[in-house]
């Protein structure tokens, strides 16, 4: 079989200009600034450990798939997801402001492998709301970056608080981790729930009821 481009030449190079429909494409935020050349290196030696052939066929280029792949899922490192709420509406608007169901995929930080679920975001606004996107982004740039679940709930109820100063802030995770239902207990079907509640939303039971009470109103419920 013939190469597409000589044995001297960057590896990188040769791959970036083939044009490959499998390849992770990025999202709206920029990819992470990250060494492809050290992480195909990378890569290419954990196949060797296994006892694979990283230069057969079907290996061939996935060291550089695998280190595109990683600047896409790690791309938050490059982002600050408070941004996000830096353009407010003022509006006297005194009730919740809830998101559900945002999906968002993330890395668990101890084994490297996917984590995805849904969160739920929500807010009572003091004067200052923000548009719902916003709320999805907040989501996706946290996740985005090896992560642990229980971190990634508190970053945003906290990002909701400090950023927007409403009476109370709340997120609700759940989520499946692929490093519990393919590897160690190889539980599957489990899910894992984390929850950060602040403001009233912590200090007062009726309304710490009534924003987890919506965040799961209908689950289970076929429209």
């Amino acid at each position: 079989m013939t190469r597409s481009a000589g044995s001297g030449s960057n590896p990188a190079d040769r791959h970036d200009r083939d044009d490959d429909a499998s390849d992770a494409r990025p999202a709206h935020m920029p990819n992470a600034n990250v060494d492809i050349p050290r992480i195909e290196k990378a890569v290419r030696e954990i196949l060797l450990a296994v006892g694979e052939n990283p230069e057969r066929e079907g290996l061939i280029k996935t060291p550089n798939r695998v280190a595109r792949a990683y600047s896409e899922l790690m791309a938050g490192l490059q982002d600050d997801p408070r941004r996000h709420l830096k353009t407010v509406f003022r509006e006297r608007y005194d009730e919740v402001v809830l998101l559900r169901d945002i999906e968002f995929h993330s890395l668990c930080e101890h084994h490297l492998l996917p984590f995805t679920g849904r969160a739920h975001v929500a807010y009572l606004p003091d004067g200052k709301v923000v548009g719902l996107s916003k709320l999805a982004r907040l989501v996706e740039g946290y996740a985005r970056r090896p992560q642990v679940q229980e971190r990634l709930t508190t970053q945003i109820a906290d990002a909701l608080m400090e950023e927007l100063n409403p009476i109370g802030a709340a997120c609700v995770i759940e989520a499946t981790h692929t490093c519990m239902t393919i590897r160690g207990a190889k539980k599957h079907g489990s899910t894992m729930v984390t929850s950060a509640l602040r403001g009233i939303f912590k200090e007062n039971a009726s309304s710490r009821s009534e924003i987890l009470a919506l965040m799961h109103y209908g689950n289970g419920v076929k429209s």
